[in-house]
């Protein structure tokens, strides 16, 4: 996954990142359920706690776009 730096992240946006977890590093998707300058509150919509994350903490991630 690459990152394009001059996207801007918004709330509502659906984010493709890798997280690390108990057996590495996972895989997820995430709704961005609220967008500020330094953090983002996303939440997997899998019935989990949604969670925060410094922009700096993101690392690598895609923003999807659907196609028309």
């Amino acid at each position: 996954m690459n990152t394009v730096m001059e996207q801007k992240i918004e709330t509502g946006d659906v984010l493709e990142l890798v997280l690390p977890d108990a057996a590495g590093v996972e895989a997820v998707s995430a709704m961005v359920l609220l967008a500020t300058d330094e953090f983002v509150i996303l939440d997997r919509c899998d019935g989990s706690t949604p969670f925060v994350l410094r922009f700096d903490e993101l690392g690598d991630y895609r923003r999807f776009e659907p196609s028309l």
